[in-house]
């Protein structure tokens, strides 16, 4: 362990050591360093960003309790209790309030969120192995003969192909980073009593999906969710990851009202919706390196739809390895809005691998911006931060002519 890397984890746990926590310095410091790994630093800053916990650490206590009850509650609404009071149903029952009418109608919903998450990040074990913190009303539930989320899946034997609702455009390229899909072993269930991480991420993501029907689920959000809940239940200490699932649930919900426009398509093409961004990336490179806007845009045609339209929507999640990404998070997270950096970044994304991009043809183009090759983070993060100081220093100039 270098004297750098010691001193930045003595600096964060000195800012959260403090019984009253200065969020300037907490996000300060998540951005400009980001977090270092080990004893829970990054599950609890990563909370503190997303507004679930208050600097008060004195209220911690208090508000964890309240969460946590509350997604209990939703496990037993949505989850248990559904399944208790359509057994007292009739399957072919035509009211439209009916239990199993509303059973039938979940399965396509979870049908394409068990298919995402069986693969979510392939390249690391983590999601297979058995949370040491199972669902105990499920594990209860099983005595009265409740199943599982997964387990309905298989029991029901869904064909997810045809409920796929996919936002990712025209195609959904492995990246570099990727196993190809086609060449994913989908992950098993576990033996009985037991369960693996994937498992509660469905959980997650059909709760999060049943309490927000205007938007439902869309094939996406596991890789926005895989992030979350692998800081949260990874290399935390015990009491965090015993809670990892409620802990993840609320914080995931936090990101999803800031991105949640980019998941439906009727707003596309509104001011808050995913197009607005791709143009605002568009005009960010032109005034960042307009000889290489005019050859990617105006030359080649190469739209940001065929690349940064999965950049944007999935805060870059498919692009990099989970380890990069998370440093990346640490700094998006600190923003006000996660989406100030992210556009920045994106823009660096593209300005970084200049050289290539000048010297090939719109075919290898595509390629290299739809599998975007390996590089430091840091050198990336360098070039966004300084695009974002020029882009402001340009602004502020504007204004004060």
């Amino acid at each position: 362990m270098s004297a750098v890397y010691k001193q930045r984890v003595a600096e964060v746990d000195q800012l959260l050591a403090e019984p009253k926590l200065d969020f300037k310095k907490v996000r300060a410091f998540s951005f400009d360093h980001g977090i270092p790994e080990g004893a829970g630093r990054r599950a609890t800053v990563w909370k503190i960003l997303l507004d679930y916990l208050p600097c008060d650490v004195s209220e911690w206590p208090k508000c964890l309790a309240k969460t946590r009850k509350t997604y209990q509650e939703f496990v037993e609404e949505i989850i248990i209790n559904p399944h208790e009071q359509a057994n007292n149903d009739h399957p072919l029952n035509p009211n439209p309030d009916s239990q199993w009418n509303a059973y039938f109608k979940d399965n396509g919903i979870l049908g394409q969120i068990d298919k995402d998450v069986r693969r979510l990040c392939p390249d690391i074990s983590f999601f297979q192995q058995a949370t040491p913190y199972p669902c105990p009303s499920l594990a209860m539930g099983k005595l009265q003969g409740i199943e599982s989320l997964s387990e309905r899946v298989e029991r029901t034997c869904l064909e997810s192909a045809q409920v796929e609702t996919s936002r990712m455009g025209l195609t959904r390229n492995a990246t570099a980073h990727k196993i190809p899909e086609e060449e994913i072993e989908p992950y098993k269930l576990l033996p009985k009593g037991q369960e693996a991480h994937w498992q509660v991420v469905e959980r997650i993501l059909f709760i999060y999906a049943k309490l927000n029907p205007g938007i439902g689920y869309v094939q996406g959000m596991n890789e926005v969710i895989g992030p979350i809940y692998y800081v949260f239940a990874g290399n935390t200490p015990p009491e965090w990851q015993e809670h990892a699932e409620a802990d993840a649930f609320f914080c995931f919900t936090s990101i999803m009202s800031e991105i949640k426009d980019n998941f439906i398509k009727t707003l596309d093409d509104s001011a808050c919706g995913i197009g607005a961004m791709m143009v605002q990336l568009m005009e960010l490179l032109q005034k960042c390196d307009k000889p290489l806007h005019d050859l990617l845009v105006e030359k080649q045609h190469l739209s940001p739809q065929f690349y940064a339209f999965r950049w944007l929507t999935l805060l870059l999640s498919q692009e990099f390895q989970l380890p990069d990404l998370i440093r990346l998070w640490d700094s998006f997270l600190a923003e006000r809005s996660c989406f100030d950096f992210l556009i920045y970044t994106c823009c660096a994304m593209i300005v970084v691998q200049r050289d290539k991009l000048m010297e090939n043809d719109f075919a290898h183009n595509m390629k290299l911006l739809q599998n975007y090759p390996d590089i430091d983070v840091h050198v990336l993060l360098r070039k966004a931060i300084e695009i974002k100081e020029r882009y402001e220093l340009e602004h502020q100039d504007v204004l004060a002519r």
